[in-house]
């Protein structure tokens, strides 16, 4: 019994541990009509904004542009084929987190489980960022490819450097569509 318990309270704190970090998430869509292969030069319509961080903007434009020329496009400074758009948004999360105390004498076991001991309940805020990348037909001005990746903020710039970092690099993994 005392084996049981103890695996059940493990499992626990493992769920609530697991359950408070949330992993990377990266979707993409496009014009499934787009004829990607005509494509040769790409240009920013608009710098990207973090937060009025300019360093964070210039790590996401160079992250795009290392991304795009390493797909065989070339950045210029007018009459591109692509136009790129990246926008950043963040927003406050919540979690609850519950541990309990008390495993001494008083603890029972009844047919809806374990009882007895103090719970204490906290919880936590954290921020998470989502990244919207957006690829437009320079001639058509119509939007052709869209990519978002989204995945919790760190309170430290380098890390929130390399999430960055394995979100773009997500986000054009498969680009260009065939």
């Amino acid at each position: 019994m005392r084996l049981f318990l103890r695996i059940t309270l493990a499992l626990f704190v493992l769920f609530v541990v697991a359950s408070g970090a949330q992993a990377q998430r990266v979707a993409v869509d496009y014009d499934h009509h787009a004829n990607f292969s005509q494509y040769k030069t790409f240009m920013w319509i608009r710098p990207p904004q973090f937060h009025g961080d300019p360093l964070m903007s210039q790590r996401i434009m160079d992250d795009v542009n290392a991304q795009l020329t390493a797909k065989g496009l070339q950045l210029v400074t007018e009459n591109a084929d692509l136009g790129v758009s990246t926008h950043v948004a963040t927003r406050e999360q919540h979690t609850l987190e519950t541990f309990y105390g008390g495993f001494g004498g008083g603890w029972g076991w009844h047919y809806w489980g374990p009882v007895g001991g103090e719970a204490f309940t906290t919880e936590h805020t954290y921020e998470v960022g989502t990244l919207v990348a957006d690829l437009f037909d320079a001639h058509t001005k119509q939007l052709i490819w869209r990519g978002e990746a989204t995945d919790t903020l760190a309170e430290k710039p380098d890390k929130d450097t390399k999430k960055l970092n394995k979100a773009v690099e997500k986000l054009f993994k498969d680009f260009p569509p065939r």
